[in-house]
Parts: C-alpha cells; sequence; structure tokens
C-alpha cells in the first residue's frame, strides 16, 4: 500500500516541489495539500492522510497549533516538521506537539522521504542540521513548556496571539473565533501578563522568535 502525504505549507511552490520529489517516488500518494494550519486541521479530518507534512511557521494557525489539533482527533497520524529554524525552541515545541520528525527547509527535499519512511515505521527522525544539543535534549525528555514561557499559554491564547501578530485587529479576531471582543481583549491581556510583555509590538516580535507566525518564513 501506498503512504498517503498530506502537504501542508503556505508557499505554493515549496508544495509544489514536495508533490513532485513524492510522486517521483515509488509508494506515495500525495491526497491534498493544505495553505495555512487550520486548512490542514480540516483535510487531515476530512482525508485521514498516513503522514502529514507540516510547515511549522504558517499564517492563521501556525504548524505547531495544527499538528496538536490533528493528533488530538487523528492520534495514529504521523507528523514530519519542516522549518526555516533548527534550534531547540522549534523543534522542542514541535516535537511536544506530537510531531515525530524534524526537518530543516534547506535540506528538506535530500532528506524529506527517508523522514517520512522513518516516521511511518514509528521511528523518530531529526535532519542533520539539527544540532546535536537539541537531539540531546529530546532524547533526555524535556518538560512541558521548558526554555519558553509560551508554555504556560492555553490553545486559545496562542492563537489570539498569533493573529495579533498577524496584525488582525480585536473585531477581526473575535469574528473569526466567534467569540466577543471582550473575550479576545481578555485573553491579550493574559497573554501580555504570562510573557511580561506590555505591548503589541513587543508580543509580535515574541510571537514572531519562537515561531508561532509565518511572518518571517
Amino acid at each position: 500500500m501506498k503512504v498517503r502525504v498530506l502537504l501542508a505549507d503556505d508557499h505554493r511552490l515549496m508544495r509544489a516541489g514536495l508533490r513532485g520529489l513524492l510522486v517521483a517516488e515509488e509508494g506515495f500518494d500525495v491526497v491534498g495539500e493544505a495553505g495555512d494550519g487550520r486548512e490542514a486541521v480540516a483535510l487531515a479530518r476530512d482525508l485521514v492522510p498516513d503522514v502529514v507534512v507540516m510547515d511549522v511557521g504558517m499564517p492563521d494557525l501556525n504548524g505547531i497549533e495544527a499538528t496538536r489539533r490533528i493528533l488530538s482527533e487523528r492520534p495514529a497520524i504521523r507528523v514530519v516538521a519542516l522549518s526555516m529554524h533548527a534550534d531547540r525552541r522549534f523543534v522542542g515545541e514541535m516535537m511536544r506537539a506530537g510531531a515525530m520528525a524534524y526537518l530543516a527547509k534547506d535540506c528538506a527535499y535530500e532528506e524529506l522521504v527517508t523522514a517520512i519512511r522513518a516516521v511511518t515505521s514509528g521511528e523518530v527522525y531529526l535532519g542533520r542540521t539539527v544540532s546535536t544539543d537539541v537531539i540531546r535534549d529530546w532524547i533526555q525528555g524535556l518538560p512541558e513548556g521548558s526554555g519558553s514561557p509560551g508554555g504556560r499559554l492555553t490553545a486559545r491564547e496562542r492563537e489570539i496571539l498569533q493573529r495579533v501578530a498577524e496584525g488582525r485587529t480585536t473585531k477581526e479576531i473575535a469574528f473569526q473565533l466567534g467569540v466577543s471582543v471582550k473575550t479576545v481583549e481578555t485573553h491579550r491581556q493574559q497573554v501580555m501578563e504570562k510573557l511580561g510583555l506590555h505591548s503589541v509590538a513587543e508580543l509580535t516580535k515574541y510571537a514572531i522568535r519562537e515561531g508561532l507566525t509565518g511572518l518571517d518564513t
């Protein structure tokens, strides 16, 4: 049987390149493509792929949150993470979310097939550019939220933080999430208090630094 793969990346050219790589390999079937995290969650629910190749930094809903949601509904799905970043913060958060492989985008074409085959066999795969310190942290098992105060945020708080960083107004966020403006304001204030930040500009810088938004990818 072929391995059913869902591609999730907000760059169309990147998705096209990954699709071309996989269709040229025997044993793979690309069953769908998503341009953001929310679409990835919906397609994973509908298509039930074996593997999701997930960009970490995407608009609307980043790859970390999308991975959490997909695996909460379909724990048998394997997630292979792709990112511009290979430091411990990004790797740690993505692996804690449930990904079984992590690759830097600059080597994805060389290693993606190997990573997909590894995770479908139940193995963890970390790309060659991931540092030895990160690998040691993963083997030892970092506690939830270690190294980043963002680990104290709830899923809804992280979602609102990402949308604030992407320049959405409070009214836009409230409408998109189906909640009141007051609820959004309350969550935003709680995020600021937990992170020790005091302005939207600081929230934006934090979200970019922690890979919660795709603005820098």
